[in-house]
């Protein structure tokens, strides 16, 4: 037995490599999204316990929706190439290919035990370039099926050195074959089915029995002759390790998806829901049709499902001529070979084999699976397709030789034919996995009776924003299936996306209708695929944008959860909705349920805290906000909220916490300015001035007319004895926000105390008054500027005026009696009343000019954060986001400007603020629509 060599290790290396090195240009696709994509699962902050607890997926196994696939070794390697790489597609593309690369390598030291050098090396290369393979090496997640196939293999492997030269039972490679098969199952669940084939080569090859042999020992044994054979009781022991050890796999397995097999619909698998004889007939055709693809790979699809292989539905339909030529074909090989004890018959077997025995999992023949053909499964059954081609090959070569040595060239030139036009078809195939547009619409060459490929590349558009040409697929989708519920569900979408609302609830009408009927006492969810109760959540979040219809998308949402009382998604969105009619407590209720179904959601935790606060309770809402981290502790939307509520709280303690995490949210979200403006404020409450400007700065380059961000800088400038610094930051911020009346009182108040421009700053305060005629410090303010160009009868008319729109502000009572007694003593010198005062009363402007800056005046609005929301303040123009309190700092710049009471903080807002902030309110409410559109899965 000829171990393999390096040159053929290079040879297959290269060949491998020369088939999909141009896998590597290819991206994410089909079922990558929600294995690598959307997968939790490989991000470093997941515990890597949840790779145990979790699908293949990233979905818990004990939720109902969970596709049972448990597969953590595989999900480890892609935490591994996230490690190295996060989500760039090539380096887990080159990984599947030097996967690929091992599998040929050990699957030639497999071929080694059957067959000679050259025919082992023809099946190795066969098996290297066969375009069956691009599923499984290209698709990313077919990866499943390279690692499973490495260690199914090694178990063989180790399995055939357990008879020893004495032809006594060795034990360690046996105890090895066990652990290999454990890990091969843990990689895909057909790595157990290797046990089969062990329990085959141990019966047929290693104790070379042939059916005659065999029933002539049983025979002998049921008769008591010559006793028991030690032969026969070696193989009889050893295969009780085998199916005991195979046992024991499955029952664990089936503790694993907790005795539950994962919901699929008839679009998924229509036989697995077709009466008998279709069911039968179907699932029994469809061998026929995946040796086809083994044979003649020359049109592939990326996806078999609902309508691409019509039902078998009777017995005289033709294509059961198909079926029954091959099941002929395949019993007569295994009589041959199993009646025969020569080599032939040996490599025949096994290759029967490995072409069966792998295969029958996902055969539905026992128990449905979620596909109708899948190319990526055929990966280790086309082992025993080439290992069998390879056989006829060197019968033919053997003969040839006998007969006529033009046989054996024109058999190579056959197989050398073969090889090249396979590699060719493998290297052109791979572009289709390029990209999902590429993918799918090379499917609907292929097959156009699917539904399900015309709603994919309707979503290849969708996700280019082409939205037009998405809904034209998605249209002909509902008329190639025109039941398919999630069509008409991604037509509603489109709709929406295209702003026809109309249109977009009679689509989803319809996909409602076809949702079946709740029978009593009947579980939902066996019926239905549980993403199509989303439906009920699509439709709720369509209408629920109509302030008048809110009750009736909370009577969706009921409905939803009475469908399907473990609903999380349902319980979620109508939370939101809760909040949105202004019913916190039900709302916390709601979102309660939602963490007795799932404790380990930090976006439930967010969601909470987001109740608490709206109930007034932010020493609960941190409480909830830190459980969301302990979660996630890089839970964006957690770590800005709760520092936000930590800064706001004023507890100077809080403020090294709130530092910390508004550094992490930034380094999640580096370009998102309302990050760094925080900081800016966090280090302008510390009086840290060099810090505060340098995020401010970096605020402003990163959003372009900031508003909150130019005022405070602007701020933080005056506050330094900066203020000639601070003009043009006004300047710029009065460009973008000319009615912004914070700075235009603070750049009226330094033109006029260092720039002694009366006539700038009268301007700033006179357009003030233009846009509001009641601001009592724009008209204070310009009774100043009268004061201070000696006007004294234009500033007593102003301060009456300023008294009359705030009869209760002493100051302004008391300026006004300074500025008449001053007027008075002039008077009665004879002076005019237009020459400046005397010296013995300080102006107004003087104590203006004496009086400190106010602490805490930085300007801070902002709207209530809405649940899960996508990003705070996400527009930038809420001038500090996320902040829940609506509080616009009343002692700003405009206070320098008084005479008196500096400090002092006017508890009383106008009603044009009040009005403002039930706008802001309104607006991040409005946020929610965005939101629940994702969480949704539209």
């Amino acid at each position: 037995m000829a171990v393999v060599s390096w040159k053929e290790v290079c040879l297959l290396v290269t060949v491998v490599i020369g088939c999909y090195w141009n896998s590597l240009s290819c991206g994410f696709v089909f079922d990558d999204v929600s294995a690598i994509l959307d997968n939790k699962d490989l991000r470093p902050s997941t515990p890597l316990k949840n790779l145990f607890l979790n699908d293949f997926w990233g979905t818990p196994m004990s939720e109902e929706r969970s596709h049972k696939s448990y597969r953590p070794l595989t999900v480890l390697t892609f935490r591994l190439n996230y490690v190295f790489s996060e989500l760039s597609a090539r380096s887990y593309h080159l990984l599947n290919v030097l996967l690929h690369a091992a599998v040929c390598v050990i699957f030639l030291r497999v071929c080694r035990l059957f067959l000679d050098r050259t025919p082992s090396r023809v099946a190795a290369l066969l098996f290297a370039v066969h375009p069956i393979h691009t599923e499984a090496v290209t698709g990313v997640v077919g990866r499943a099926e390279l690692l499973s196939s490495i260690f199914l293999l090694a178990a063989f492997l180790s399995y055939t050195k357990s008879k020893g030269t004495d032809h006594s039972i060795v034990w360690s490679p046996i105890a090895l074959t066990v652990v290999l098969v454990a890990v091969a199952t843990l990689c895909k669940e057909q790595g157990v089915t290797v046990i089969g084939v062990c329990c085959v080569y141990e019966v047929f090859v290693a104790q070379g029995f042939t059916l005659p042999l065999l029933a002539d020992t049983l025979l002998q044994v049921i008769r008591g002759k010559d006793g028991f054979p030690h032969a026969v009781l070696q193989t009889f022991l050893k295969l009780i390790v085998l199916v005991i050890s195979t046992l024991l796999l499955v029952i664990i397995r089936v503790q694993v998806i907790q005795s539950q097999l994962p919901v699929f619909t008839r679009f998924d698998n229509p036989a697995a829901v077709s009466p008998t004889p279709a069911r039968q007939l179907t699932f029994n055709y469809l061998l026929p049709v995946n040796a086809w693809l083994l044979l003649n790979p020359s049109e592939l699809c990326c996806d078999w499902t609902m309508g691409t292989i019509p039902l078998v539905e009777s017995i005289l339909d033709v294509r059961n001529l198909a079926t029954l030529a091959f099941y002929s074909v395949l019993a007569l090989l295994a009589l041959q070979s199993l009646w025969h004890a020569h080599q032939s018959a040996k490599t025949v077997i096994m290759a029967l084999s490995l072409m069966v025995l792998p295969f029958i999992p996902a055969s539905n023949l026992f128990f449905p699976v979620g596909f109708v053909v899948a190319e990526r499964v055929l990966y280790v059954p086309s082992m025993g397709f080439c290992l069998l081609v390879a056989q006829g090959f060197r019968a033919i070569c053997h003969s040839g030789l006998l007969l006529c040595r033009n046989v054996k060239r024109i058999s190579w030139l056959c197989m050398a034919l073969l090889l090249v036009t396979h590699a060719v078809k493998t290297f052109n195939r791979n572009w289709d996995w390029e990209s999902e547009y590429t993918l799918f619409t090379s499917a609907l060459k292929v097959n156009k009776n699917n539904a399900k490929l015309w709603n994919n590349v309707g979503h290849a558009l969708e996700n280019q924003n082409n939205y037009e040409r998405a809904l034209r697929y998605f249209l002909q989708a509902t008329r190639v299936q025109p039941d398919d519920i999630g069509a008409h569900m991604n037509v509603g979408r489109t709709y929406k996306n295209l702003n026809r609302t109309k249109e977009a609830e009679d689509a989803y009408m319809v996909a409602k209708s076809l949702m079946p009927q709740i029978i009593p006492g009947k579980k939902y969810a066996t019926r239905v695929a549980p993403n199509h109760l989303n439906v009920y959540i699509n439709l709720a979040n369509l209408i629920r944008a109509n302030d008048s219809r809110l009750e009736e998308a909370d009577q969706l949402y009921r409905q939803a959860i009475s469908m399907r009382p473990d609903f999380k998604q349902a319980y979620i969105s109508r939370g939101e909705l809760l909040l949105k009619m202004n019913k916190p407590m039900e709302a916390r209720d709601a979102y309660l349920r939602a963490l007795e179904l799932d404790r380990t959601n930090p976006d439930l935790w967010y969601n909470l805290a987001i109740v608490n606060i709206e109930m007034k309770d932010p020493s609960e809402a941190l409480k909830h906000f830190n459980q969301a981290l302990e979660l996630n502790p890089r839970h964006k939307l957690a770590l800005f909220n709760s520092a936000l509520l930590m800064q706001e709280s004023g507890e100077p303690s809080f403020r090294p916490e709130a530092n910390r995490r508004f550094l992490l949210y930034v380094e999640e979200e580096p370009d998102d300015a309302n990050g760094y403006f925080n900081l800016g404020m966090l280090a302008m409450d510390g009086q840290e001035d060099e810090a505060a400007e340098r995020w401010m700065k970096k605020a402003i380059s990163l959003q372009r007319g900031f508003r909150s961000a130019l005022f405070n800088l602007a701020l933080l400038y005056s506050q330094t004895r900066r203020e000639l610094e601070a003009l043009p930051v006004l300047s710029e911020l009065l460009r973008h926000h000319p009615e912004h009346v914070k700075g235009l009182i603070l750049k009226g108040d330094i033109l006029m105390n260092h720039k002694k421009d009366t006539r700038g700053a009268r301007e700033c305060f006179e357009r003030i008054l233009r846009m509001d005629p009641a601001n009592v410090q724009g008209k204070h303010n310009l009774c100043v500027v009268y004061f201070e160009e000696r006007d004294l009868v234009r500033a007593e008319r102003c301060l009456q005026e300023a008294l009359a729109l705030a009869p209760h502000e002493e100051y302004i009572r008391r300026h006004l009696a300074i500025v008449r007694s001053k007027m008075a003593a002039m008077s009665a010198a004879g002076e005019p009343l237009a020459p400046a005062g005397g010296a013995g009363d300080p102006s107004p402007t003087e104590a203006v000019k004496k009086s400190p800056a106010p602490q805490g005046s930085s300007e801070q609005k902002g709207g209530n954060p809405s649940p899960a929301e996508g990003r705070n303040g996400g527009n930038g123009n809420s001038e500090r986001a996320g902040q829940w309190a609506e509080q616009e700092a009343e002692q700003g710049a405009g206070q320098r400007a008084e005479i008196s009471q500096p400090n002092k903080r006017t508890k009383a807002k106008s009603t044009k603020e009040i009005t403002d902030i039930e706008k802001k309110r309104a607006a991040a409410l409005k946020r929610l629509e965005e939101i629940e559109r994702i969480l949704s899965g539209e």
